[in-house]
């Protein structure tokens, strides 16, 4: 009789493959962020990780700045609106302007 498997949450990502998707980046670059503090937690063979774990910790090594990872059913309109203000808040677009002569 098989063994049933215990269902993870939505928001679990299992194995690099899954993980190194969600994150946009190379199985590799997953893989060596881990090893820099990215948080996964190792269960038998499989890594697991959530996406709002990663978000956060993204958010932690982005220096503050806001950091979303877009879904299928993230609003960017929304994202790009709260970037565009973080970027206001901060004091400027980064754009310098030349002064007349």
């Amino acid at each position: 009789m098989p063994k049933a498997r215990k269902k993870g949450s939505p928001d679990e990502l299992k194995g690099w493959e899954e993980i190194a998707a969600f994150l946009g980046q190379p199985v590799s670059v997953a893989q060596r962020w881990a090893e820099s503090g990215m948080p996964i937690e190792k269960r038998g063979r499989f890594v697991y990780s959530s996406r709002e774990q990663l978000n956060r910790w993204l958010g932690r090594e982005s220096a503050g700045e806001p950091v979303h990872i877009a879904t299928k059913d993230a609003n960017l309109s929304l994202e790009l609106k709260r970037g565009l203000s973080y970027i206001r808040k901060q004091g400027g677009t980064g754009a310098t302007k030349k002064k007349a002569a």
